[in-house]
């Protein structure tokens, strides 16, 4: 059988120095900030996702954004090497997770650089971003890795925002969402679905019709309930002043035995 599993990690007490690339910096409330998060977790766990708590890496202020230190596809792990050097002692936790559930363990080696933020997996087909965070290389090692698994990547080009998923993720038919002003090219997906609001094209599949989404995002859940999806609501404004979303703050396995 299979079990829907999803890797998070607690905010650590230097996150409000978290690194911010394409907005201005904010004061950050780390009390409202730890609220939220296990206001997050919460919502994974209510619509039947195991949480496995990766070991916390407190001296990284953004180690909280657990979905940039790991790429899996079916049973096969690939440790990223981070495009900001400061965020690379966030993944040895990491990979204790993916080896204890099991993953058959790969790693980006130098000087290739990839964030798993710059993933998008849609079945088989594998969206990689190229921008600030995640090389050429990077993309040719991650091709190297999961083609002969049977998947085919996709690499694009993102320079507008911070990862890949800060501009676009994918609705439960294959659908790409996104806020046009912030997408380099929505013509390099097959089917693309324009939202109202950044945060709305940010979402977490639960299952079935259930889409995770920031709260910031009122006229995009309006527009996918309209669609007959159902939205499911989460408070992130501290991490969103860290350019994080919904996406970031965990990895969702949906492949593993168990």
């Amino acid at each position: 059988m299979t079990s829907r599993k999803a890797l998070v990690r607690r905010p650590g007490p230097r996150l409000a120095e978290g690194l911010v690339t394409h907005i201005e910096r904010e004061p950050v409330d780390a009390r409202l900030a730890e609220r939220q998060w296990e206001g997050y977790v919460e919502a994974l766990r209510a619509h039947g996702w195991q949480t496995i708590e990766v070991a916390p890496a407190d001296y990284c202020p953004d180690s909280v954004f657990v979905e940039d230190t790991v790429v899996v596809h079916r049973n096969v792990a690939l440790i990223c090497r981070p495009g900001a050097e400061t965020r690379r002692a966030e993944t040895p936790g990491t990979e204790e997770a993916v080896t204890a559930l099991g993953c058959s363990v790969n790693r980006i080696r130098e000087p290739g650089t990839l964030d798993g933020g710059d993933v998008l997996k849609i079945g088989d087909t594998i969206y990689v971003g190229r921008g600030g965070r995640t090389n050429a290389d990077g993309v040719r090692q991650l091709r190297a890795v999961f083609e002969p698994l049977g998947a085919r990547v996709v690499a694009v080009p993102v320079s507008k925002v911070l990862h890949l998923k800060s501009a676009v993720t994918a609705l439960p038919d294959s659908t790409v969402i996104g806020h046009p002003p912030l997408v380099d090219d929505p013509a390099l997906f097959p089917s693309f679905r324009a939202v109202p609001e950044e945060p709305g094209a940010h979402v977490v599949l639960l299952g079935g019709d259930r889409l995770l989404m920031a709260a910031s995002a009122p006229r995009s859940a309006q527009l996918l309930s309209g669609l007959g999806y159902e939205p499911v609501l989460v408070d992130i404004s501290e991490f969103e002043k860290l350019e994080g979303c919904v996406t970031c703050l965990s990895v969702r396995l949906r492949e593993l035995a168990g």
